[in-house]
């Protein structure tokens, strides 16, 4: 306490000078609306500089919370589209005696999840992508994979909480595509040389294809048709053939997978069944 008051009086002058330019300030900004509005138009612009600053520290501390609140938002408005419900057949009317708690659920097709990308490959012949989601959060065996941008992958194995995709740039992936302009039918394979391309097999010559045409998931995709899978950036001819073989570069960014959403196909598990039952 002896020590406090010593520093007072080492520094009175300065602090009793200090306190009289306060007094002397307060009067001065308080009484006089000229400087009152000069100092109040400083200090908002201090304030707002200093919240700005700051505002802009905090939120690049929650991108994390905020990703995952979009990723959410995201899904649930991907399972509103129109495109994963099919439309009932209206010209055959069916009487029951029971009431559908929701007659919109009944034509749902594609169901969406959400899930963070825990561990991807790239460089390998065949690769495959790691999320956090397993069969304890809906995801089964056979699902396809979307990122934001195109198509990822179809998931191959399920543990309680995670699961693994095979990925587009695997050496046995095989997508049914076709081109958005003309809808001819294809096959998109990997032939585990370049990330960043991917071939485009099938498509007659006597269609009209050129460098930037987009390619969508087809209506006999595993995927929801019309999801982008790429775009193509070199148009070649098979010596002998009557077909191209198209050079995309696929537009999900392998390199940059961060976020996917898992897609069930609500009628799956039915059209199997019809199939093998056929093939028998």
């Amino acid at each position: 306490m002896r020590n406090v008051f010593l520093k007072i009086r080492q520094y009175f002058n300065l602090i009793f000078f200090l306190t009289l330019q306060v007094i002397a300030c307060y009067i001065l900004f308080h009484y006089n609306r000229y400087h009152e509005a000069v100092f109040m138009g400083v200090g908002g612009e201090i304030t707002g500089f200093i919240n700005e600053r700051y505002n802009n520290v905090e939120s690049y501390f929650s991108l994390k919370k905020t990703n995952t609140e979009l990723m959410e938002e995201n899904t649930r408005l991907k399972n509103l589209l129109k495109q994963n419900f099919d439309i009932p057949d209206t010209t055959f009317l069916a009487v029951t005696d029971t009431i559908r708690i929701d007659s919109v659920e009944q034509h749902r097709k594609y169901q969406y999840y959400s899930a963070k990308v825990i561990n991807n490959s790239v460089t390998s012949q065949n690769n495959y992508v790691t999320i956090n989601r397993g069969y304890a959060q809906g995801i089964e065996k056979d699902m396809s994979v979307i990122s934001p941008t195109g198509i990822v992958g179809t998931v191959v194995n399920v543990s309680k909480n995670m699961a693994t995709i095979m990925s587009l740039l695997h050496s046995q992936s095989r997508v049914s595509a076709s081109l958005k302009k003309t809808g001819e039918t294809g096959s998109v394979e990997w032939e585990g040389n370049n990330p960043q391309e991917i071939t485009f097999k099938n498509i007659p010559k006597s269609v009209i294809v050129q460098k930037g045409d987009t390619v969508v998931t087809s209506l006999y995709s595993t995927f929801p048709p019309g999801y982008p899978v790429g775009v193509v950036n070199e148009i070649a001819e098979q010596p002998g053939s009557n077909f191209y073989v198209l050079k995309l570069k696929p537009l999900t960014n392998f390199f940059n997978v961060q976020y996917v959403y898992v897609v069930k196909n609500l009628h799956k598990q039915e059209q199997d069944a019809l199939e093998k039952a056929t093939n028998k």
